[in-house]
């Protein structure tokens, strides 16, 4: 059998490394928003961390990708650099999922033209006209 060489045993400990940045990052970031906005029922308590979890993996992803930073991953800051846009970009997804569908809530037993109407005049107040 031969040995294990030193090159295989640290990328092992890197993939492993990195994926436990991004294990606990996500974590954080689910326990900090489902504790700071308590869902109102399980599906809500469900649908929160399923967003949380997507927009931390999407966003944290995206920013890896777009501006390079894959070699972050050859040591234990840069892993934890990467973990925390893992974590920053899971915090706005269960508010932005909360906000769309408290409007649609709203929404319920209006017509699609009523909707729209409304869509607009919000985006008209947004602007200031």
């Amino acid at each position: 059998m031969e040995p294990v060489s030193t090159g295989s045993l640290t990328a092992f400990l890197k993939f492993y490394g990195a994926a436990l940045a991004v294990t606990l990052a996500i974590a954080l970031v689910a326990t900090v928003v489902i504790m700071m906005r308590f869902p109102r029922s399980p599906q809500e308590w469900a649908v929160g961390l399923i967003c949380t979890i997507v927009s931390s993996l999407g966003g944290g992803a995206f920013i890896i990708v777009r501006w390079g930073l894959h070699e972050w991953v050859t040591d234990i800051w840069g892993m934890i650099a990467l973990g925390g846009f893992f974590f920053v970009c899971g915090l706005p997804g269960w508010a932005i999922v909360r906000w769309t569908f408290n409007f649609i809530d709203r929404q319920e037993g209006k017509t699609i033209v009523e909707v729209i109407k409304e869509v607009k005049k919000a985006r008209k107040d947004i602007q200031g006209e």
